[in-house]
């Protein structure tokens, strides 16, 4: 389960490779790169696997991966059948963070520094505000030089002002965190990073933010929406995902090592999250090579 490294040549002429990919299907092989991803899909469907994510994928969708993020778009199994007529179609750009050099370190460009930030864990965009933004790309097909670039720019900026977007891999799988204007949340977030494997209580953490745990709980929902607890399962188990996926360890090992004291409570909660269960989770990306 092993992820390959496939790095993408760019050009020495462009910053970035915009290219159309149409066969039978795509490409089944898991792997990552250096370079940013952004797919948008024209036609097929399958399962989009992005990390720890597993998801159906559908015509219209368009994903940014960040760098080295493990993923595969795995088309249904019609579309590898000898006497399909069905085509795999996808529009795909590759590109280096720093693409357009300084320009990315001036103010103006916080908020595209800010998608490339959230894409570390893999960003899907769905609905019909995704029409604008494939039109765009289609265009730069016919676009040259400084007028292909800033329509990219002007995508990317689309991009980053949508608010109908998903995170795909889990902050467990991908340790980051998109640190907010608030010193008190990004230290929490440190400390339950460095020890989810550990037992932690809610006090525990009230007690770093100087806060009773009554109040500390109203305030870490109110920002992560979600509970502390429900946020330290979502870690812990997106760890757990990570260690299956590299086949370190066995599931019960992964059981303690991600932070779980019993196997009944670890597939319980890997099963409420993932919604399938852990040796499942095994034998579906032992499929992908």
């Amino acid at each position: 389960m092993k992820a390959q490294l496939l790095s993408k040549f760019i050009d020495q002429s462009s910053s970035f490779v915009l290219e159309n990919h149409a066969y039978k299907n795509f490409l089944k092989v898991w792997h990552y790169h250096p370079e940013l991803e952004l797919v948008i899909i024209l036609q097929s469907t399958g399962t989009r696997f992005v990390g720890d994510s597993i998801e159906k994928f559908e015509p219209g969708e368009i994903v940014l991966l960040g760098e080295n993020l493990p993923h595969l778009w795995l088309n249904d199994r019609i579309y590898f059948e000898k006497n399909t007529n069905l085509i795999a179609e996808a529009c795909v750009i590759h590109f280096q963070e720093d693409f357009a050099g300084g320009l990315f370190k001036i103010p103006e460009m916080a908020y595209i520094n800010d998608l490339f930030e959230r894409a570390k864990r893999g960003i899907k965009f769905s609905g019909k505000s995704n029409k604008p933004i494939i039109k765009s790309i289609n265009d730069m097909f016919s676009l040259r030089g400084y007028d292909k670039l800033m329509k990219f720019l002007q995508v990317l900026k689309c991009l980053s002002g949508r608010s109908d977007f998903k995170i795909l891999s889990s902050t467990g799988y991908i340790n980051t965190f998109r640190e907010i204007n608030n010193s008190k949340m990004v230290r929490i977030h440190e400390f339950i990073m460095n020890n989810f494997k550990k037992d932690i209580s809610l006090c525990d953490v009230a007690e770093l933010a100087n806060m009773n745990p009554s109040a500390f709980s109203r305030y870490f929902k109110s920002i992560q929406k979600k509970t502390f607890i429900r946020f330290l399962n979502e870690v812990r188990i997106g760890y757990a995902c990570k260690l299956l996926i590299e086949d370190k360890y066995n599931i019960g090992e992964v059981c303690f090592e991600s932070g779980f004291n019993n196997i009944s409570n670890f597939n319980r909660q890997f099963k409420s999250l993932k919604k399938i269960s852990p040796s499942k989770y095994i034998k579906i990306y032992e499929g992908l090579n």
